[in-house]
Order: structure tokens, then C-alpha cells, then sequence
């Protein structure tokens, strides 16, 4: 999902939800061992699931995950009900059979369009263990590897650190661990800026230690595919159906916006208005196609935990190295810390959640959200040859994790633990708190007045964001951001402060833009509050 607090929200509402990379596998890693998967090779006892660290100690009655495939139904209706989403399909796969596709509600608010097992939606962030396959593909050739510099194809690349610059691979993006803050380059892309463009800006974004600090970044993905799909010479939309796609006859499956937005059987996104929900925004995310710009179906996506789940194989057919795939699944990043001394933790591989689940078994996991109206969520039990997947059309508020949670608890514990749905639900409503302090305020009654509009009109200007323009209209102050001079109005709030409302996928309503005098009775500076991420949203007037 794209919005500054919402990995670390999810990663912790659904550290449950992951599992422990398979990394009793020699992956053939040359030369950056810290990137390695470092565990022994892979054995006998591992193969067959007697190894110690691969064995839990809640056994799984026979029946039982039958038992709980059956009482999806009853789980899925009850849930969708309480949350009123439009829509949900929802996929099960175990010994490598789809023994359950299903989908229920509409595929737009107000029609009887029903969502099918083809129907098809936007993945938001599964779109990222989708893309790692796709390199996976390429790794097994030996062209590249997970520990090639991402200079190496990608030339222009460049972060604030010459060292970083010069170092970072294509693990180091996919497993956030670049130093690239949180969710670098996403407020770019709502202002239009194109993937070229918001790639070559990341330089300017300061960096956290390089290789020691987890950041979830969009951007730092799409510039690792990108590398990518320069080393094999085409464009990464046109990597991922031939490697990937095709082979697994994913008919339905697109890395390209116009794609999805051209299919005759879509869920459009919806966002809950008050008391009812509505099909109000469209989300192009061609920018980060690699990190969030998958779309597919249930059946489609059936297929690829069928090949995740038989480690690259699809209908007996190698279709991705073991060993490159398996890579994808090492923890490389802890991405969830304990809070106490009884927690556990949770990692994040190349793309793919993982953690421990309460019953000990490895577990891997993604969900990922469109503030704009989309949520999904996969799950793989790994040990047990099975794996979920759950998509929806309407914003995020915990509906395809509490699917997935009760289900697994069905499986693994043969009945459901707590109240899923009410646990995201008070989670994922944190995610639309406006951090503005604006937010929740009321006008003041008398505010001192502000400068003539000519005081404040001008280009200022930006390296990160670019020029911003403040113009006089007729009904008062506008101010144009991007490379589309995307229009907001300025609202006078007090002295020389101006609110405006941003728009985007990481919107969160009312911001501040604050004047700052220089000399001559003209303003020198100007902050603008939801884009100082980081301390960038400072604009200097030209001239």
C-alpha cells in the first residue's frame, strides 16, 4: 500500500499472517555474502519434513484443513457483510489442486456485475512477490543475481550516498534494506511524476544506514525490475508476461493499467463514504509496475502459488530454478521487531513477508492496499502444500487478512482464535488519521490577516519535487504542483498560513503550506506540510 504509515501498520497487523523462509537451500550466491542465504544445504531430513527445524510440534488432524476449506463460505459471507465490501474472490490451493475459487458480492456498487474466479483486480502490493518470481526467472539463467548492482544495467541510478550508489543490489531494494526511506518517491508519483523521472529524483532522499535499516519503498523496487528488464532488453511490463505470464497461462494477468482497465469483467475500486461505499476514484500505478501494478484473477493467481508451493514447478514442467525461487524466500530483513521479550518477530525476504506462526510452521505472506480502494492478501503454508489467496474492491479495512487469519486458524487449530475483522478493523483505521496540524481543527475566528496575494505569488522551486507556482485568480490564491500543474486552491488559515487538500493515494485531507518573509515584503520560503516527508517540502522562490 502507498502511504507513509501503512507498511509498518500492516507488516505488524499480519506478522501472524507470515512464514519462515525454506533457506536450507544453497542458493550459489557469488561474492556478497551478507546477502546470502546462509543456511546448510538442503537435506534428506528436510526433503521429507522430519528435519527439527522444519517440524511443529500442533499437528494437523487428517480432515481438518477439508474442514476449514468448507467453512470458507460461511467465513467469507459473514465478513463481507459486517464490513459491507463489494466485493471478495477467494482462491485455496493444497497438494498443488485449486480445490476452491470462489467470488462473491458485485464488481461495482449498484449493479448486479457478480464478482467470478475471473474476475479480475488490481493486486496493489502483491504485485511485489509476483515481480520476484519474474526475476527469480532470470536469476536462474545466471545473467544476473540477486547481489548485482543495480548500476550495473540501471547506469543513471543514483542515491545520496556515492558508497550506496555504487553498492546496492537488486536484494537490497526488494528487501527494503537500501537505507531509501519509507515509501521514497510515492508523494512524486501522486503529483505525476513518471517512473523515469521519480527514479532519478530518489538521489535527493537522505538514507538510513545502508544494509541495517528496514524502509518500505515502492520506488526501491521498481528500480531493482527495472535494472532487470535493461538486462534482458526489454521493458519490464513485456519481462513479466513472457517469463512469467504466459508460461503459467495467466490469461487474465497484466503488469499494464490499460490492460486491466480495458477488461470486460474488472472490479473498480471503492472507498467507504460515511455509511456506504463508493466507486469513486481510478489508481493508475504504471509508475511502480513492479511494486503495485499487477492486476490478475483468483484463478490466475491459483496458478502461481501452485508454482510457488511446488518450488518453481508448474504441471511437472521446471518453470523457475528451485534454487533462484527459494532465494526469494530467505529472511533478509527483520521488518517487524518484538515489542517484549515474548514476541516474535517477523522478516521480509525478496518481496515476501515471513515470520513464525503460532504453531511454529514456516509461513509466507504479503498483503497489500490501495488507500484509493483496493486491499488483497496471499498466504502460504508451505509444510503443508497450501496457500490462499484473497482480493477485494474496496479500500483496506482488514477484510482479506481476517479471511485468511480465520481460515489458517481453522487449519492449523481447528477453530477460529479471536475476532480477526474487529482487530484489522481498529488497525487499519489508523491509517487514515490526517497527520496535518490542521486536521480536526476549527477556523480560527479571528485570524490576522494575510499579505496582499501579489506578497505571495511567484515560481518557487524544489530539487526533489520540482517548481511549484503560486497564481492569482479570481477567487483567490492557487497553487500548481507537478508535471501536470496539477491546481489547488489556498484557503487562507491564519497570518501567513494557507491550507489546501491534496489529492492522490496518499492523501489524508487538509495540509498546511506555510509563508516564510524574506526581504523586500516578498515571501522567500515556502513549506508545504503533507510533502515535507523528510524534511523535502521546503520550496524557495526563484529569484
Amino acid at each position: 500500500m502507498n502511504h507513509p504509515s501503512i507498511p509498518h501498520l500492516i507488516l505488524a497487523a499480519v506478522a501472524f499472517l507470515l512464514g519462515v523462509s525454506e533457506c536450507s537451500a544453497s542458493t550459489n550466491v557469488p561474492e556478497d555474502t551478507s546477502f546470502a542465504c546462509k543456511a546448510v544445504s538442503v537435506s534428506s531430513l528436510s526433503q521429507t519434513g522430519n528435519s527439527p527445524a522444519a517440524a511443529s510440534a500442533v499437528s494437523i488432524p487428517p480432515g481438518q484443513i477439508d474442514a476449514a476449506i468448507h467453512a470458507l463460505d460461511g467465513i467469507v459471507q459473514d465478513r463481507l457483510a459486517r464490513t459491507g465490501v463489494p466485493g471478495i474472490a477467494i482462491a485455496v490451493v493444497h497438494n498443488d489442486v485449486v480445490v476452491y475459487a470462489k467470488g462473491f458480492g458485485v464488481r461495482e456498487v449498484g449493479t448486479d456485475k457478480k464478482v467470478d474466479e475471473n474476475t479480475v483486480f488490481q493486486l496493489a502490493s502483491i504485485s511485489k512477490p509476483v515481480g520476484a518470481t519474474v526475476i527469480a526467472k532470470v536469476v536462474g539463467k545466471g545473467k544476473v543475481q540477486w547481489n548485482t548492482p543495480v548500476v550495473k544495467y540501471l547506469r543513471n541510478f543514483e542515491l545520496s550516498s556515492p558508497y550506496a550508489t555504487r553498492n546496492v543490489t537488486l536484494g537490497d531494494l526488494y528487501s527494503h534494506r537500501s537505507g531509501l526511506p519509507d515509501h521514497a518517491g510515492d508523494l512524486l508519483e501522486d503529483l505525476g511524476f513518471g517512473r523515469t523521472e521519480i527514479l532519478r529524483r530518489l538521489r535527493f532522499e537522505p538514507l538510513a544506514p545502508f544494509r541495517a535499516t528496514y524502509a518500505y519503498t515502492n520506488f526501491g523496487v521498481t528500480a531493482a525490475a527495472e535494472a532487470v528488464a535493461k538486462s534482458e532488453g526489454m521493458a519490464w511490463e513485456e519481462l513479466s508476461k513472457q517469463v512469467l505470464y504466459r508460461p503459467l497461462g495467466m490469461t487474465s494477468t497484466s503488469s499494464r493499467f490499460s490492460d486491466y482497465d480495458n477488461s470486460p469483467n474488472k472490479a473498480l475500486l471503492h472507498v467507504r463514504v460515511g455509511d456506504h461505499w463508493e466507486a469513486k476514484y481510478t489508481r493508475r500505478p504504471d509508475s511502480q509496475s513492479p511494486a503495485g501494478g499487477v492486476s490478475s484473477s483468483i484463478a490466475d493467481m491459483a496458478k502461481w502459488l501452485r508454482l510457488q508451493l511446488a518450488n518453481g514447478k508448474f504441471n511437472g514442467q521446471e518453470i523457475i530454478n528451485a534454487k533462484a525461487l527459494i532465494q526469494t524466500r530467505c529472511p533478509y530483513m527483520m521488518s517487524n521487531a518484538p515489542d517484549t521479550s515474548i514476541s516474535r518477530a517477523s522478516f521480509y525476504g525478496l518481496g515476501m513477508g515471513i515470520a513464525y506462526d503460532e504453531a511454529g510452521r514456516v509461513r509466507f505472506s504479503h498483503s497489500g492496499a490501495f488507500a484509493l480502494g483496493a486491499a488483497t492478501t496471499i498466504a502460504m503454508l508451505p509444510s503443508e502444500k497450501l496457500g490462499i489467496v484473497a482480493l477485494t474492491n474496496g479500500m483496506p479495512v482488514g477484510l482479506p487478512e481476517a479471511v485468511i487469519s480465520s481460515f489458517l486458524d481453522l487449519v492449523e487449530l481447528g477453530s477460529v482464535q479471536r475476532d480477526w475483522l474487529a482487530l484489522y478493523g481498529s488497525l487499519f483505521a489508523q491509517l487514515f488519521q490526517n497527520p496535518s496540524r490542521l486536521a480536526n481543527q476549527t477556523p480560527l475566528a479571528n485570524p490576522a490577516p494575510p499579505k496582499a496575494n501579489s506578497a505571495y505569488a511567484g515560481t518557487y522551486l524544489n530539487s526533489y519535487y520540482g517548481s511549484a507556482r503560486i497564481v492569482e485568480r479570481s477567487q483567490g490564491l492557487v497553487m500548481l504542483l507537478g508535471p501536470k500543474h496539477l491546481e489547488f486552491p489556498l484557503k487562507h488559515w491564519d497570518d501567513n498560513t494557507f491550507s489546501y487538500i491534496p489529492t492522490g493515494e496518499n492523501a489524508d485531507g487538509i495540509s498546511a503550506v506555510d509563508f516564510t518573509a524574506g526581504s523586500g515584503g516578498r515571501f522567500r520560503t515556502m513549506m508545504i506540510e503533507n510533502l515535507n516527508e523528510n524534511k523535502l517540502g521546503t520550496f524557495t522562490r526563484d529569484r
